[in-house]
């Protein structure tokens, strides 16, 4: 398959025909770049999961650009639903809502009686769905696994020949997936977060938002290891900065007896501890949203720099470090060596 390359200023009714014809489609949004098909064609969303490698019961987000498009997928709008989306809509909030079964392929729902549905601020995204009419399915455009792909140059990697066009939107502005609410329940439930954080969410509200550790996968991220990189990504933690540069340098110290190619992922105000070993910064601590942006692009470049292993930190932080952390234990498979451990 030849695939088709198209920039923010050309006519988005090339990308909006392949969609309707159900094509696959790459397009930016504010969190990463997501790859869209039709939600209410079974065959185009089969598609999606044969481009990414997909388990396909894990559940796809519908994208909308209308209230009217909500309306028409769901069986109800609670309250608590309306709150939210008024405050947070067009946004980085997905909701998980009834479904009308007869309208949502099970493809698309992932046999679940509920759906994801999230109301995109992107404009291209926004003015993709408008001109084809169409409600998108739209994962991360990244093989499934991969680090989710905040630029055009990630999503050629991993998709260029799978999809008949991708629109380049420049840089990914928030850089983590949406956050997601279900609010199919009189219980609502935080099951990913994202940038808008658990208290945003209680704030808006005015009640408690259950957060459970445990669950089952109703919504996209909660089943199958992400975002890992190729090296093995370890977290080292103390209770202090100086302690985890330390501990650190002992293990490098160790690994490089083994001849094994070590790096590490840290923060602005740890790289100069870091000098003689390749090394990488997610940014500064006291900017938690670049933090968040250059996340998933990082955990690409680790992969450039073909590394074994890779020893990166813990933010211990509330908010939208909370939300970092979900990606980051994720993509090392929950490994974290803490200052007592001896190895």
């Amino acid at each position: 398959m030849n695939t088709l390359i198209l920039n923010k200023s050309d006519k988005l009714e090339i990308a909006a025909r392949i969609l309707e014809n159900g094509g696959l489609v790459v397009s930016p949004t504010e969190t990463v770049y997501g790859l869209c098909a039709n939600a209410l064609n079974e065959k185009a969303v089969e598609s999606i999961f044969w481009a990414k490698g997909r388990p396909s019961d894990n559940p796809l987000i519908v994208h909308i650009a209308s209230l009217d498009m909500l309306r028409d997928l769901v069986l109800e709008i609670p309250d608590d639903a309306n709150k939210l989306i008024n405050t947070f809509w067009p946004g980085p909030l997905t909701l998980i809502f009834k479904a009308k079964k007869d309208i949502i392929p099970n493809k698309t729902r992932a046999n679940l009686d509920t759906v994801a549905i999230r109301f995109p601020a992107n404009p291209i995204m926004l003015e993709l769905i408008k001109i084809s009419g169409l409600p998108l399915a739209a994962p991360s455009a990244n093989t499934s696994g991969k680090p989710s792909p905040t630029n055009i140059n990630r999503v050629i990697e991993d998709l260029s020949g799978k999809v008949d066009c991708i629109i380049d939107g420049g840089n990914s502005k928030i850089g983590i997936e949406s956050t997601i609410i279900d609010v199919s329940d009189k219980r609502i439930k935080l099951l990913r977060p994202g940038f808008i954080t658990l208290k945003m969410l209680e704030d808006t509200l005015k009640k408690t938002v259950y957060a459970p550790k445990n669950h089952f996968p109703i919504a996209p991220g909660m089943k199958y290891k992400h975002y890992a990189p190729n090296a093995n990504l370890i977290i080292v933690d103390a209770d202090s900065t100086q302690k985890v540069i330390n501990r650190m340098h002992e293990l490098i110290k160790e690994d490089m007896l083994e001849n094994r190619k070590i790096g590490v992922l840290v923060v602005d105000e740890m790289l100069d501890f870091f000098e003689n070993i390749p090394s990488l910064s997610l940014g500064s601590l006291q900017l938690l949203e670049d933090i968040a942006s250059n996340l998933f692009e990082k955990l690409r470049q680790l992969d450039d720099l073909k590394l074994e292993k890779v020893y990166t930190i813990y933010l211990h932080d509330i908010g939208l470090a909370e939300s970092i952390m979900n990606r980051l234990l994720k993509a090392c498979n929950n490994q974290i060596i803490r200052l007592e451990d001896k190895k």
